[in-house]
């Protein structure tokens, strides 16, 4: 089995790149969704490309059906295990990918020229498949291990923003084993910080295991809500301000990185915060107002501090800012997230296309910058 099977690669110069998706995160459906718009949008007169899905559990596989995946909240997109698995080479002379067959035959597949990881949340986003790439001596789409493990990270992430002068929301940290030994001390902290409230996951994106309280007697449940997703959870309070993203691209070797017109969410409906229903699968809950009707003294405000988040986490490629703007022009950086969603809901290539770059002009962009940045990576490797 080859990138683009059904057409011969003998002698194809092609660039090959393998979109990697779903994952052992909660995010997976989001994954496998984002991944398809990816696939469906990538110029195959320029690349050959290779779908590989990773099954909850950690197995790699080519998917054939990637066209299928789209949200559905009675059958959410998987990639479920058909007894195929794709090995790959962690080796750094790049060494072809491993298929091996359903009757345990193996076989050569092909060399990667860049993987472009489509993965949220924890064993995507978190640095630890970006140290496979390195290990492999392949160019990759998206921040280095070090920014992916920080940015993946609520309270590191904070640390680092407060470290740079970045304004952020404020915020109580709340380990499971703290918040065991100590529930009184861990709740009078929380208090201090005042209602209404956000408890969120550390390391979990797309709203998951996030619960909004409005007192303290709401507390204990969504902390434990919280802990299902990670042993580390963040409590901030309500910031009475707008929505705004702005997205961010560029090469950790530009002295700035671009950025796009900001958009603002918009949630109605049901929904009291953007929550993981609201961002795909009530649509009709939520508008992305893009650009945001912002004055251009604020635009400038958000762009500015989405750059310099994006520079102090040594990020490359790609980057969504999230911020909230208060009624008196406030900005605070609320997150950093590294390998924002790519599904037709998605502000990332949303933004971009409203600031003239469209959605496979955009994707052909963050491949060509993987490939520059690992050239001139190797170009600056000293020589044994």
């Amino acid at each position: 089995m080859t990138p683009d099977s059904s057409s011969s690669t003998a002698g194809d110069t092609r660039p090959v790149v393998a979109v990697l998706f779903g994952g052992r995160s909660s995010e997976h459906a989001v994954s496998c969704v984002s991944a398809a718009n990816v696939l469906a949008a990538i110029d195959r007169s320029a690349y050959r490309v290779i779908p590989i899905g990773i099954t909850r559990q950690g197995t790699w596989r080519i998917v054939e059906d990637w066209e299928k995946f789209t949200f559905d909240p009675e059958a959410m997109p998987e990639v479920t295990d058909d007894g195929t698995s794709v090995i790959p080479s962690i080796s750094e002379h790049r060494e072809p990918l491993l298929h091996r067959g359903a009757d345990g035959t193996l076989s050569e597949l092909v060399v990667v020229d860049v993987y472009f990881p489509v993965l949220h949340g924890r064993y995507g986003e978190d640095g630890t498949i970006q140290g496979i790439f390195e290990l492999s001596n392949t160019p990759f789409v998206g921040a280095g291990v070090l920014a992916s493990a920080v940015s993946m990270d609520k309270h590191f992430m904070k640390a680092v923003m407060a470290n740079s002068g970045i304004p952020a929301c404020p915020f109580v940290l709340v380990t499971e084993v703290k918040y065991e030994h100590a529930p009184e001390v861990m709740t009078a902290r929380v208090e201090q910080l005042g209602f209404p409230a956000f408890v969120k996951p550390c390391r979990a994106g797309s709203s998951i295991g996030v619960s909004k309280i409005n007192d303290t007697s709401e507390l204990d449940a969504a902390l434990r809500a919280a802990f299902e997703h990670d042993n580390k959870v963040i409590v901030e309070p309500l910031v009475d301000g707008r929505e705004i993203e702005c997205s961010v691209l560029g090469s950790v070797y530009d002295r700035r990185a671009r950025t796009s017109v900001p958009s603002e969410i918009v949630v109605g409906g049901d929904h009291e915060f953007y929550d993981f229903e609201a961002k795909y699968l009530d649509l009709d809950s939520v508008e992305l107002i893009c650009p945001a009707d912002v004055d251009a003294e604020t635009t400038a405000k958000i762009q500015d501090l989405a750059a310099r988040t994006f520079k102090a986490f040594e990020c490359t490629g790609l980057a969504r800012v999230d911020t909230f703007v208060t009624a008196d022009g406030e900005v605070l950086i609320n997150e950093l997230n590294t390998l924002p969603g790519f599904t037709p809901s998605s502000a990332y290539p949303q933004m971009w296309a409203a600031s003239g770059l469209e959605y496979s002009e955009l994707i052909s962009e963050l491949i060509s910058i993987a490939m520059s940045d690992h050239a001139r990576q190797a170009a600056n490797q000293p020589t044994s």
